[in-house]
């Protein structure tokens, strides 16, 4: 079980790394002229962190996750209920990443590089909440 939570660790701080980045690499993205060797360049970023690197590491995530909170009986615990609510959610949001990259990838961005900068806080939040739940198991 010690190696399954450790690769659930390992994998959530890859995964939280490329939920930080992508959104910044969409801040440079928004401003750079559509068809510029940027914005080639910050395509080819944006697509390999999100299929090479981010996707894999929400799947294990998920599954390690699953995984151990199977082995500890843990599916009965609300503290359990609220992380796997807010991990669902933040998986909505790296579908909403993944949209906004097709967007890009196709030079039909429409939104301010502002917008971007506040998506970038959204992880924040989430590990925040997160870490707290599984710590402090408040409920």
């Amino acid at each position: 079980m010690l190696w399954v939570k450790a690769f659930h660790i390992i994998f959530m701080v890859t995964w939280f790394a490329g939920l930080f980045y992508l959104p910044r690499l969409f801040v440079y993205h928004a401003g750079a002229k559509p068809g510029s060797e940027l914005s080639e360049t910050l395509k080819v970023m944006e697509h390999r962190l999100l299929t090479a690197i981010m996707t894999p590491a929400m799947a294990t995530v998920w599954l390690t996750g699953l995984t151990l909170a199977y082995w500890q009986g843990a599916f009965s615990d609300g503290w359990l209920h609220a992380k796997l609510a807010l991990v669902f959610l933040l998986s909505g949001f790296q579908g909403a990443l993944s949209r906004w990259t097709r967007d890009f990838a196709a030079d039909r961005n429409t939104r301010p590089a502002k917008f971007y900068r506040v998506a970038n806080e959204v992880p924040t939040l989430f590990l925040i909440a997160i870490v707290l739940l599984v710590v402090l198991k408040p409920l």
